[in-house]
């Protein structure tokens, strides 16, 4: 039996009534790859339809909206979500869910229209989508109809009250590598950010987060793909470096070997300044860089994630994309919640319960906001391999805001 009940994640307190949710209780491998749901794929003319799928044949109905027909990635990402709910219910036992599976085609229209059919259908949650404007167009609808979303986009614009993002937002990363930096006693910070959207995500969050621990941002160059633009930036930087501890540099692995080599020609070294990264780290390629080497990020743990994707590879005869976790948790969740929390199972008292849940990325708590908090470790990149330094925590604690 892979589900067991969550008596130290989820207590009873005076205030409240705390829900109770059996779900895998494991950690898990790594941020995603790359970041899922910050952006739609290219638009397709044709209207989206509903698969007219079901799975399950429980009383309690939920909306399942996915990018099945989405062109590019989105389509390959929206089936291995598709799969991995399947999984989640054939392996929780005696679930009373009937999850009603809806094709949005990556689009905001398509999305919308899908919210609207499985609320015609009697759904009382939605999970899904996963691009942010899709999941802005379903939450709309859902949010008419006082239903609440849980939704796979990274990008935390896309939550607000009713709108629960259950993904690997990058400020969770951030917040957790610097935090432990600061522990560690660094208090000079540089960055080195991409220059897109994630980039501008990351940057505002290490700002933030260096400020909020006292330290203070020396210096932040951008970087574009290009590698002569590459060299230009870490050239400009060098001089900062003097006076910093640490170098934050969130590039991921298609970028982060040619990266690297800009900043060894630089002159950078790793060994008096600290590299440090975010979850798109956790790639091999990567965790090879020379210019890197001794690095920290910040990422769920590795084991919850391995041991869905062994069960996947099992069942479906494929590896599961990485973010394939994300719909198993979600869909445990709603099974949990509605065996043990009657009427109010997806009400938000139960949903932003403080105590919070624990899936196969660790544990974690809906924020009424609709943003997301994870207990995430801290892992070093050490000749050419990710060890954990700091293991994830077994509860949140307190919420601090």
């Amino acid at each position: 039996m892979r589900h067991r009940l969550l008596a130290p994640a989820l207590r009873r307190s005076a205030a409240s009534l705390v829900a109770i949710a059996c779900l895998a209780l494991a950690a898990c491998s790594g941020g995603p790859s790359g970041l899922p749901g910050f952006d739609s794929p290219a638009a397709q003319t044709q209207p989206a339809e509903s698969t007219g799928q079901t799975i399950g044949t429980g009383k309690v109905k939920v909306g399942l909206i996915l990018p099945l027909t989405a062109e590019g990635q989105g389509a390959v990402v929206g089936n291995s979500l598709r799969n991995a709910a399947e999984m989640a219910l054939a392996e929780f036992p005696n679930a009373d869910l009937t999850l009603l599976v809806k094709d949005d085609r990556g689009t905001p229209e398509g999305a919308q229209a899908a919210a609207q059919e499985a609320l015609r259908e009697g759904a009382e949650l939605i999970i899904g989508p996963l691009f942010a404007p899709s999941v802005q167009a379903a939450g709309q609808v859902a949010r008419g109809a006082n239903r609440p979303v849980i939704a796979f986009s990274s990008d935390t614009n896309a939550a607000g009250r009713g709108v629960y993002l259950l993904s690997f937002p990058p400020e969770n990363d951030v917040n957790r590598v610097i935090a432990y930096a600061s522990q560690q006693g660094r208090k000079s910070f540089a960055g080195m950010v991409p220059d897109t959207a994630y980039g501008k995500v990351v940057e505002a969050a290490f700002q933030q987060a260096v400020a909020a621990r006292g330290g203070r941002v020396v210096a932040i160059e951008r970087f574009s793909a290009d590698q002569a633009a590459m060299r230009a930036s870490a050239a400009r930087l060098t001089p900062a470096l003097q006076q910093a501890d640490a170098l934050f540099v969130p590039a991921a692995a298609d970028t982060m070997p040619a990266l690297g080599l800009a900043l060894q020609q630089a002159g950078y070294d790793p060994t008096k300044v600290k590299p440090l990264g975010t979850g798109v780290w956790n790639d091999a390629n990567v965790a090879r860089v020379p210019a890197i080497q001794g690095g920290w990020f910040a990422s769920p743990d590795t084991a919850g994630f391995n041991a869905f994707a062994g069960r996947y590879q099992a069942r479906f005869n494929s590896a599961p994309t990485r973010t394939a976790t994300l719909a198993y948790d979600a869909v445990s969740l709603s099974a949990a919640l509605a065996r043990t929390q009657g009427s109010q199972r997806f009400s938000e008292a139960v949903l932003t319960n403080a105590s919070g849940f624990a899936g196969a990325d660790g544990v974690f708590r809906f924020r009424p906001d609709g943003q997301i908090d994870r207990g995430l470790a801290v892992l070093e990149l050490r000749n050419g391999q990710i060890v954990t330094i700091n293991a994830a925590p077994r509860d949140l604690g307190p919420r601090t805001q």
